[in-house]
């Protein structure tokens, strides 16, 4: 009786797992189908199979004289790698002072970052935008880099801290004995251990800086420094009528995204895990 109950238990969670795993990606498989049609088989047909298949959609996208996808995608790349990076080092810096070094204010510093979690960056656009302005960093790469950064700290010091306070004391004790600062310590032990934190907190940064538009709209004005979501905007105002296009673009540009995801899903459990017994 209580293994026909697990049984069906398992199958009620499997059913509901298939049909979320479904309706997520079935918007996905629409816009990715809708790249192949025209417009006739498009407002005929919304949620039928292309017939026949058409590429010349895609290949209108990826022609640098019909749209700037490169461009869009040079800028999303570039911004996003700046913006990992720096989040990979001040994350890493932090979160190994305030879970390995003792010194006053400690707890009220990590509990300070934290309020970050419950701060929405919406509520900080205004002020945000002047003090951009009197930097003279709007219309500037850095004037998205820089916040972006701030803002993904928070988690990113939260997860890096609570990973570092788990690596062994006996370590740190063995490395300053035989002379190694503790600046040595966290870049050539602390670092090397952290592998799956630090790949979850970059997959994270990746995917949030992708997926990032609202700032950009804020801080960009120049259309060569479009990112990708705002060239999906940029483009579908273009072309407004022809919607299998703007779908074939819109497809084009959730492919690096969902990549990321994919190669480092299990990483990113991994890191979010770590640390969760203790600290």
């Amino acid at each position: 009786m209580i293994v026909g109950t697990k049984k069906t238990h398992k199958a009620i969670q499997y059913t509901l797992l298939i049909l979320l795993a479904l309706l997520t990606l079935f918007p996905m498989v629409l816009t990715l189908m809708g790249g192949f049609k025209d417009l006739a088989q498009l407002r005929l047909d919304l949620f039928g199979w292309p017939d026949p298949f058409l590429g010349s959609n895609y290949l209108d996208v990826l022609h640098p004289k019909r749209s700037k996808f490169f461009l869009s995608l040079f800028n999303s790349m570039l911004i996003m790698s700046i913006t990992v990076m720096f989040g990979i080092v001040l994350s890493s810096l932090a979160g190994f002072a305030l879970s390995r070094m003792k010194f006053p204010g400690r707890d009220f510093i990590f509990n300070f970052f934290l309020v970050g979690l419950l701060f929405p960056p919406a509520v900080a656009i205004l002020p945000l935008y002047i003090e951009l302005k009197s930097l003279h960093l709007l219309d500037n790469y850095f004037g998205v880099i820089f916040p972006q950064v701030a803002f993904a700290l928070p988690m990113q010091i939260m997860i890096v801290r609570s990973f570092f306070k788990q690596i062994p004391i006996e370590l740190e004790e063995s490395a300053t004995i035989d002379g190694c600062s503790p600046i040595w310590f966290l870049i050539f032990v602390v670092v090397p251990l952290s592998k799956p934190v630090i790949t979850t907190i970059s997959i994270l940064a990746m995917v949030g800086s992708w997926n990032s538009y609202f700032l950009p709209l804020l801080i960009l004005n120049s259309e060569k420094l479009f990112t990708l979501p705002m060239g999906v905007m940029s483009f579908a105002g273009q072309y407004t009528y022809n919607w299998p296009l703007v779908l074939a673009y819109l497809t084009l540009a959730m492919v690096p995204a969902v990549i990321f995801y994919m190669m480092a899903q299990k990483h990113i459990i991994e890191g979010l895990t770590a640390g969760s017994v203790k600290g």
